[in-house]
């Protein structure tokens, strides 16, 4: 723990006098311990001594956004394919929670970052294309991975995607499938055109 209380950009470094930091509520944090520093500070390295022999607890790794998005074989997955997440936000409490999170802050962003006739285009690219695959829309929005759905999904995903701008959850949503799947697909198809 010692080498934690030299490590510069770290709070806990802070915390314990080692560096000063205007920015960071040191005494707030360190009232929460006890009334004089020198017990706040002993309380202080206490409670953190005692969370570093419980060891790695599965329910704080992670964080419910990754495990929402599939769990961390998915996040390895998608990892390998060069695709990361563009943020690494931690949301810990059940997946219920995380899931009111995620609709709540998707609505907020599909409301600022969405034009008001995306709505109309999406729906336009999902029908043309629908056409042109001869794919039903109703069977492309029920996740099947009959061949020609999964060709017209892709050429509509790469459509909204790469040419109109539209995120990767909203194109996912709109077609019925995860943002992974998405994302996947995607990487896939990029790697080909390499290739």
């Amino acid at each position: 723990m010692a080498g934690l209380d030299r490590y510069r950009w770290s709070g806990h470094s802070i915390l314990m006098g080692r560096y000063p930091n205007d920015w960071q509520a040191r005494d707030y944090v360190l009232s929460r311990f006890g009334k004089k520093e020198k017990a706040a500070l002993d309380a202080y390295r206490q409670y953190i001594s005692e969370g570093v022999e419980q060891g790695k607890r599965p329910e704080l790794v992670g964080g419910g956004l990754n495990r929402s998005l599939g769990g961390w074989a998915e996040v390895k997955a998608l990892r390998r394919l060069g695709i990361g997440d563009p943020a690494d936000d931690r949301i810990l409490g059940s997946g219920e929670f995380v899931e009111q999170i995620i609709k709540e802050a998707d609505a907020r962003l599909r409301s600022r970052l969405l034009p008001k006739d995306y709505p109309s285009k999406i729906k336009q690219v999902i029908i043309t294309i629908c056409k042109e695959e001869r794919v039903n829309i109703k069977e492309l929005l029920s996740g099947s991975r009959r061949r020609p759905v999964t060709a017209a999904r892709l050429r509509i995903a790469q459509k909204l995607v790469e040419e109109l701008g539209v995120p990767l959850a909203e194109t996912a949503r709109q077609l019925g499938v995860s943002t992974p799947a998405i994302s996947l697909s995607l990487a896939r198809a990029a790697k080909r055109k390499v290739s």
